[in-house]
């Protein structure tokens, strides 16, 4: 008899793992291998239930079918699953197209960046997919890519972009590849895939997801080319495709440092920022990838360059006369959004109580901090710390009718007690030393 499970249903994960373990280190032993037979690892359940469980944590919205992840616990998980194994073994199982729908991109003026969300059931599957072959190509990854990777996240790429500039790479190609994600050409992808794949099943599987098509607005568009983002399996067939930029590049020009997080790549080097520029504009030209001109730039590391929501630049020592440092601290454009966050968050009604607002907005100052408290952000904490206060004071005069600016009815210390989230004193170090 099966059980209907409604909640979190135990993933096994240890025996994943140990699975991710052998294929991670036999491909690290033989950088060559090609790995033969996988698909039927794929259908295997205790896969299928870690699959399941990835997807319900990161939760998302329905596909095509309007199937919810709350549905599927409410009609069972384990039904699915088992609906899922025997199209996969019978290899019946065809994805369908994915729903386009259009995000804002922060601090773009209106632009939106379109995203391609996949049904439930087909983001179990890619899930899968991926927990198989991602150790293949993990193995072969270089260190100067930090997007979308296990054990890797975007305070290490920070770190290294300081690190080198530190020790003088002052020179800096700011490099925006222009519509990365939907100019992949499929058949280059698909002979970067065979590199480590050549199980016939699991290549079909992920050619039929490349070709599955997007519905939009009702309308069905034939996908030619690109991967459409918001699918488990693209930001890894995105690593595929550009780790061969990375070890180009490194293999052939071993004198300057390839710093990369997904498509957005920074380059560093001693000198001749310009040629550099032109030499991997033309490589990943080739490639038939093309940098926005608009957005790329050379430029110095004392003028300054933004990279993953931070600015960094080059400025004499606080600590050692006569040294550079390299401090970073958030870009503009990360102090825009998280107040654009604090203002939209706070609003402008008076019906909600204070400590409604102050549970809304923990949150959001806390993520933030968590992803800049490694930084010389010590001003910028205290500028946003001061901006949510200012808000909550207009919040409150609002709400009980204050006559004056209303600073003295309610000082910080009154927000404080209340469990307001507060950014002073949070900053951490990374241990990095000043060079000459």
């Amino acid at each position: 008899m099966i059980v209907k499970k409604t909640q979190h249903m135990p993933e096994e994960s240890d025996k994943v793992r140990v699975l991710q373990r052998k294929l991670y280190v036999a491909a690290k032993k033989e950088p060559k291998r090609i790995f033969g037979i996988l698909y039927d690892k794929l259908h295997r359940m205790d896969v299928l239930i870690r699959a399941w469980n990835d997807v319900r944590q990161k939760k998302g919205s329905a596909g095509i079918d309007k199937v919810t992840i709350q549905e599927v616990e409410r009609q069972g998980v384990l039904e699915l699953l088992f609906e899922i194994q025997s199209e996969l073994i019978e290899e019946r199982y065809r994805p369908p197209a994915v729903r386009r729908v259009l995000i804002p991109k922060p601090g773009k003026n209106g632009a939106k960046r379109p995203l391609g969300i996949p049904t439930v059931k087909d983001r179990i599957v890619q899930t899968a997919t991926k927990l198989v072959i991602e150790p293949l190509f993990e193995a072969s990854f270089l260190d100067c890519s930090f997007g979308f990777r296990p054990k890797k996240n975007p305070h290490q790429a920070h770190a290294q972009v300081q690190r080198f500039v530190i020790g003088g790479y002052r020179e800096v190609v700011d490099v925006d590849l222009k519509s990365y994600f939907t100019m992949i050409p499929h058949e280059r992808l698909m002979l970067c895939v065979k590199k480590r794949v050549r199980d016939p099943k699991v290549l079909r599987l992920i050619k039929r997801w490349l070709k599955a098509g997007i519905l939009d607005d009702g309308q069905y568009v034939r996908t030619v080319e690109g991967v459409p983002q918001g699918g488990p399996l693209s930001p890894l067939l995105s690593n595929i495709y550009l780790h061969v930029i990375d070890k180009v590049w490194t293999e052939k020009y071993p004198e300057t440092t390839l710093v990369r997080y997904a498509d957005d790549l920074r380059l560093l080097c001693k000198r001749q920022s310009k040629e550099y520029m032109e030499k991997l504009s033309s490589l990943l030209n080739w490639h038939g990838l093309k940098i926005n001109q608009e957005k790329s730039q050379a430029v110095h590391a004392r003028d300054g360059f933004d990279f993953l929501g931070q600015h960094f630049r080059l400025k004499p020592s606080r600590k050692w006369k006569g040294w550079q440092f390299c401090y970073r601290w958030p870009s503009k454009k990360a102090m825009n959004s998280i107040k654009e966050k604090i203002r939209n968050a706070i609003g402008y009604d008076d019906i909600y109580s204070l400590e409604d607002k102050i549970g809304v907005v923990n949150p959001i100052i806390r993520g933030w901090c968590q992803y800049h408290h490694y930084s010389n952000a010590a001003k910028h904490f205290h500028v946003i710390d001061s901006y949510v206060y200012t808000k909550f004071v207009g919040f409150m005069r609002r709400k009980h009718r204050w006559r004056g600016s209303g600073y003295r009815k309610a000082p910080r210390s009154f927000f404080e007690k209340l469990g307001l989230y507060h950014l002073h004193g949070k900053i951490r170090r990374w241990p990095l030393k000043a060079t000459v």
